[in-house]
């Protein structure tokens, strides 16, 4: 199953030079303003909101700021009302690409993704054309450098997760989302310190495009995920663990 969710790692990987920039806990921030807003400020009782607490505690974000971002979704302090939306769309060779956004202003949203795909070989389509090929999959990575697959394996598998994979340098874990928590707090336990956690949507399979393509295709999914509203960009193109995307 290799590349099933490679796009998460990807992602993860460059979040350190967004992160200078502030666009990791700008999109942190929205998602748990929105999943406060939508569940309440109790971690108890919230579990996207526990899920988007454990994406900015590995990210580094400062308490002060994860406690500003839960009083605005409760409405403990003022703030922007985001609103959810979800895109489906192609981009070249015909990979599936699936964009969830929080935006305060739905129209400036929807026209710079339209923008952003036609100007490199994508396009919108309509809804439901692509959102079929994908489920919602709790994500956790591992450094294979840090850890053997077999051992991670052992106390995920155990612990509920449906799969455990070395994904180029990665240890992927994958749950359902109802186990994420479970499988994450096990491996936590055990001694495991993870690189990246989310609830990300994963295809059930993924398709292969040949290199001048497949770059084409990173480099619009780029693009989309580095939109300050865009949340999360998933895909079905199989990136090959030793793809170079510089050619």
């Amino acid at each position: 199953m290799s590349g099933h969710s490679k796009w998460a790692t990807i992602r993860h990987k460059k979040g350190a030079q967004d992160a200078k920039r502030g666009k990791v806990f700008s999109k942190i921030i929205k998602e748990i303003t929105i999943a406060a807003r939508l569940g309440g400020g109790e971690l108890e009782s919230n579990p996207r909101l526990r899920t988007a607490i454990t994406k900015a505690k590995g990210a580094n974000m400062p308490k002060d700021n994860i406690d500003r971002a839960i009083k605005k979704g409760t409405g403990e302090l003022g703030g922007a009302d985001y609103v959810e939306l979800s895109y489906e769309g192609y981009g070249p060779g015909g990979v599936a690409i699936l964009i969830d956004a929080l935006t305060d202003n739905k129209n400036r949203t929807a026209a710079d993704v339209r923008s952003i795909l036609a100007k490199n070989g994508g396009n919108l389509g309509e809804n439901g054309c692509v959102s079929y090929l994908f489920n919602r999959k709790g994500v956790i990575a591992y450094s294979a450098e840090r850890y053997s697959e077999d051992e991670i394996m052992e106390v995920a598998l155990e612990a509920g997760a449906d799969d455990v994979a070395d994904s180029g340098g990665t240890i992927e874990v994958t749950t359902a989302p109802d186990d994420f928590e479970a499988v994450l707090e096990a491996l936590g336990s055990a001694g495991f310190e993870h690189d990246m956690a989310e609830i990300s949507r994963v295809p059930d399979a993924t398709v292969s495009l040949d290199p001048e393509k497949t770059r084409k295709a990173i480099r619009l999914i780029e693009l989309l995920d580095d939109h300050d509203d865009v949340q999360e960009v998933a895909t079905n193109l199989d990136i090959p663990d030793d793809f170079d995307p510089e050619g």
